[in-house]
């Protein structure tokens, strides 16, 4: 057993997610993966660094990222801090030997990712990213329907990931509208899920042209207040897409999306048979193959059950819905036996480059009308 000591920069949401999928993922798969010891939280709020510490089983807290980067006593520096701040720690952290959990985006710019991609690789540190969406038992089935050639040639991707959450003009305006601090609107916060998934399954996009709208363009700068200020970002974006299977995609996400919840949804067609996914359904695969009998009645359903891969972990009969926070602890897990016993893992830097490598052409392509090549 190797225990795996976790220095935790964020005590936001997000920092107790992480926190909790890496006790489940010790619960569920057991010690021999790698035992995660919470060691340190930091936070520049000292307060709520305290606090997360006491709540979660943080030996201690601190408000300098900069000290944990350097711990001795600190194996793994988990990053789940705003976006803009992602670039900045993970480069100290891996400057000093650290394995590093970054929450997605890896960085805010394709150059800055590649940057760490490559020290991460010269560093010979565990480099993950939390895309937590390929870690979903659906991501890995449908990923085997494709690559054992069973839908055919693909020939078209098509997906959307939609919600409504602020919808509402008077929202107040936050990080996530400003670019220095977010880098995109709804595509970097939603559409990357999607390009993730997209990236994961078929492969590298050779080319993209996108569109984007400011729904509502200034929101008040505090809850209440009559001051307003600008918004920098897409409330919607749609992309059309060339992957370089020679495949066509069509690719949208909205954060102003009217009645939408958490509308994850994307079909695959091949020249054999299709598949579809919504992830408010998350525990169904819809698939249709032209060599089943009486394919004419069209799509069925497929329950995610034992015999898809990371599902097993958690329940022993098909038809019982896993969650968000499941997709975290099949990431956490991932991570920990990376770490202690050098498997494979998909989510790393490099696939986070390439992800960050897409948006920054589709923003690219927003702003200058045209088609761009993604180099």
């Amino acid at each position: 057993m190797k225990e795996i000591r976790i220095g935790l920069v964020g005590a936001g949401w997000m920092g107790k997610t992480h926190t909790n999928a890496f006790l489940n993922a010790l619960m569920l798969f057991g010690a021999e993966a790698g035992k995660p010891v919470f060691e340190v939280v930091a936070d520049v709020d000292l307060e709520a660094a305290k606090i997360t510490s006491e709540k979660l089983g943080f030996a201690r807290w601190s408000n300098s990222w900069q000290e944990i980067v350097s711990d001795q006593n600190v194996d793994v520096i988990d990053i789940a801090t705003p976006n803009v701040f992602h670039y900045e720690v993970a480069k100290a952290a891996l400057e000093n030997g650290k394995h590093v959990y970054c929450e997605k985006p890896l960085t805010l710019s394709a150059d800055q990712s590649k940057e760490l991609a490559n020290l991460a690789k010269e560093k010979g540190v565990v480099n993950y990213v939390g895309y937590n969406n390929v870690m979903n038992p659906a991501s890995a089935y449908i990923k085997e329907l494709v690559s054992s050639g069973k839908l055919g040639q693909i020939m078209r991707f098509s997906g959307t990931y939609d919600q409504d959450g602020l919808l509402d003009p008077n929202l107040p305006i936050t990080w996530r509208h400003i670019n220095k601090h977010s880098g995109s609107g709804s595509l970097g916060d939603l559409g990357s899920h999607l390009l993730s998934i997209s990236q994961f399954i078929l492969g590298d996009i050779s080319k993209v042209n996108a569109l984007s709208k400011i729904v509502i363009p200034k929101r008040p700068k505090q809850a209440g207040s009559s001051e307003l200020a600008d918004v920098e970002n897409d409330d919607v974006i749609s992309i059309l897409a060339e992957y370089a299977n020679g495949a066509i995609g069509t690719i949208s996400s909205s954060r102003v999306a009217t009645g939408r919840k958490n509308y994850l949804t994307f079909e695959i067609q091949g020249t054999d048979g299709s598949v579809f996914y919504s992830l408010e359904r998350m525990n169904e695969v819809q698939v249709y193959f032209n060599s089943d009998h009486h394919a004419d009645r069209g799509f069925r359903n497929v329950f995610l059950g034992p015999d898809h891969k990371g599902y097993e972990t958690f329940y022993p009969a098909q038809g019982i819905a896993l969650g968000y926070n499941d997709m975290k602890v099949l990431e956490a897990h991932e991570l920990l036996s990376a770490i202690s016993e050098g498997t494979p893992y998909a989510c790393d830097f490099e696939f986070g480059w390439k992800i960050d490598r897409i948006i920054s052409a589709i923003l690219k392509s927003d702003s200058e009308k045209s088609w761009v090549e993604i180099v």
